[in-house]
């Protein structure tokens, strides 16, 4: 009976009420330790739906929900030397790229893209994290002078998303390189008198604040957004004091005159809009005033009919 009791029954169980669940359904709040279904927190940009905790996202996903549409063209960057130091640590740098590219399924740290958001036309360039801490390197630099010539050459204000834990290391010098580098590409945008508009994400440290993250004509942070040179451990081991509570976090930032705005990331698009018609001297945008899809087939005669008026037949003749 007990035989029966304590194996035969727990077995039979397990087999009929197994289910196949796939791994990726849920996760887990860092914070709150909330389980959350992964199409709602999809839906809400990564934002815990809980607790309001900002979770990481790729600038792939950042650009679907911020472009009109989810539309947006990729601008291409100067690929950069691959090895220039032939650095090695554990592995050589070309294997930790490779590395980084099969996770990521990204070329490097950086997107720069252009396209509408709210009918604006803009040019964006956002940092990916889980590209090697989203590491300043000879590409990062590359991709904001392309980014800062696209917005010249085109005339639209430039949106950057960073996030990086600093120079990357690999490269020495020649990334350290890449903070006069990035100056001289804003002071392009500053020259030409187009926006330069910054959103720091958690976290966004070392080189990149000392350099083109906090060199914005407007600096947005998501809440709680770690902005920082030198990290808060390092700080409080070199003078042996305990900080104060949230330093180094946006919203402390905030209140001692480092920023701008701290704005929740499911906000971000309306704040952006607003603030780039504002300084491009633009009305204010019409909520799902989107552009029109391009006539194709059939549908594009019409309005070739309609662009032929009598006064446009006049000036032809």
């Amino acid at each position: 009976m007990n035989w029966i009791t304590n194996y035969v029954r727990p077995r039979i169980n397990s087999i009929f009420s197994r289910r196949e669940v796939p791994e990726n359904l849920w996760s887990k709040c860092d914070e709150c330790g909330t389980m959350l279904f992964h199409r709602e927190l999809s839906d809400n940009l990564n934002v815990c739906t809980n607790c309001g905790h900002h979770m990481a996202i790729t600038p792939r996903e950042r650009f679907r929900s911020l472009f009109d549409g989810g539309i947006f063209s990729e601008v291409s960057v100067p690929e950069p030397l691959a090895d220039p130091l032939q650095f090695r640590d554990q592995k050589k740098y070309p294997d930790r790229m490779k590395a980084a590219q099969k996770q990521t399924g990204e070329k490097e740290a950086m997107l720069v893209a252009t396209g509408e958001i709210g009918r604006t036309p803009i040019v964006a360039a956002a940092q990916d994290f889980s590209f090697m801490a989203g590491s300043m390197g000879m590409y990062v630099g590359n991709a904001i002078i392309a980014a800062a010539q696209e917005a010249v050459k085109l005339k639209r204000p430039l949106i950057l998303f960073s996030a990086a834990g600093g120079a990357r290391m690999q490269e020495g010098i020649l990334s350290l390189m890449q903070m006069p580098r990035t100056t001289v590409a804003v002071q392009m945008l500053k020259e030409a008198g187009l926006p330069y508009i910054v959103v720091l994400t958690h976290p966004t440290t070392g080189g990149v604040t000392a350099s083109y993250a906090m060199l914005g004509d407007v600096h947005i942070a998501e809440p709680n957004a770690l902005i920082c040179f030198a990290g808060p451990r390092v700080i409080e081991q070199t003078i042996r004091e305990k900080l104060p509570e949230g330093f180094q976090r946006a919203e402390y930032l905030l209140d001692h005159g480092m920023l701008d705005r701290v704005t929740a990331r499911t906000e971000m698009r309306d704040e952006l809009i607003t603030i780039t018609r504002m300084l491009m001297n633009q009305p204010p945008a019409i909520k799902g005033d989107l552009p029109a899809p391009e006539p194709q087939g059939e549908d594009a005669a019409p309005a070739e009919k309609a662009a032929s008026t009598p006064a446009a037949d006049a000036k032809k003749g």
